[in-house]
């Protein structure tokens, strides 16, 4: 399979995508902006940005230039380039783009962007500005792939982990720059520093494994999520793509794959 898709964001839900594409062949770019505030950075190819390289279950991303996406497919890897608005996709004129952002609205997506274009969570309308769009609440309909309308709305409250939910996110206490105290994979109690908004203390309200935390030196506002615990405490899940993650990854493939007779409204 030699189609180009473009994929939108580099998180950890698009790293699930990413990673279920990637492994079914199809050449793919990633596009980010030059600071990511991906919180789960250990299973994020956006991290590449900060780092170089990520590589994620064997799968293996890389910050590079357009001129490089080809060598990037050429060794197997996925180019991620900075670019915020995907000016990229007037150079490659992919068969497929996949907004994955996850801004919770369509910020320039279009149904003309590609043969085939793939809204990822709320914000989207499959049949108006997209062909299909993906479910990404945690539940019965996750993975979903939707046709014909919407994504459940955005609640605002996370999916329950653990039987916890809103408590699990680790938020900044005021504006400033984050400065880590913990690390991705320690197993933290209620309580106890995590981070630093310049001199402010942030605790963490549950006990469990610091599955994410945002990048050191990032201008943050107050309230911003900056962290995320797992009261499951399984240190080995920082390390592996969610259920969450692979479920959208494999919606995202089925609705690439659908044929033209399955979907109501022709491709255009």
């Amino acid at each position: 399979m030699k189609q180009i898709v473009v994929l939108k964001g580099g998180g950890d839900l698009a790293t699930g995508i990413a990673h279920r594409l990637h492994r079914c062949g199809f050449r793919l770019v990633i596009t980010e902006i030059d600071q990511p505030t991906v919180i789960r950075r250990s299973v994020a190819f956006a991290n590449a940005v900060y780092t170089g390289e990520m590589t994620v279950e064997e799968v293996t991303a890389v910050l590079a230039q357009p001129e490089q996406i080809e060598s990037c497919w050429q060794n197997g890897k996925i180019p991620v380039v900075i670019d915020p608005s995907c000016q990229i996709r007037h150079q490659l004129k992919p068969w497929g783009l996949v907004d994955a952002i996850l801004a919770k609205t369509n910020i320039g997506t279009s149904r003309s962007d590609a043969q085939v274009v793939v809204g990822v969570g709320p914000g989207f309308t499959a049949g108006q500005d997209v062909h299909r769009v993906v479910e990404t609440m945690r539940g019965h309909d996750l993975g979903r792939v939707i046709t014909v309308g919407s994504a459940h709305p955005n609640t605002g409250v996370p999916g329950d982990i653990g039987g916890y939910t809103l408590e699990r996110l680790v938020k900044a206490p005021c504006a400033g720059v984050f400065r880590a105290a913990r690390s991705i994979g320690d197993v933290v109690g209620a309580g106890e520093v995590l981070a630093y908004v310049d001199d402010e203390p942030v605790t963490g309200e549950i006990d469990g494994v610091l599955r994410g935390l945002l990048y050191e030196g990032l201008q943050v506002t107050a309230g911003m999520k900056i962290g995320d615990i797992d009261p499951r405490a399984k240190v080995e899940h920082c390390w592996s793509i969610s259920d969450k993650a692979r479920a959208i990854g494999g919606g995202v493939l089925e609705a690439l794959l659908m044929s033209e007779s399955c979907f109501p409204v022709p491709i255009a």
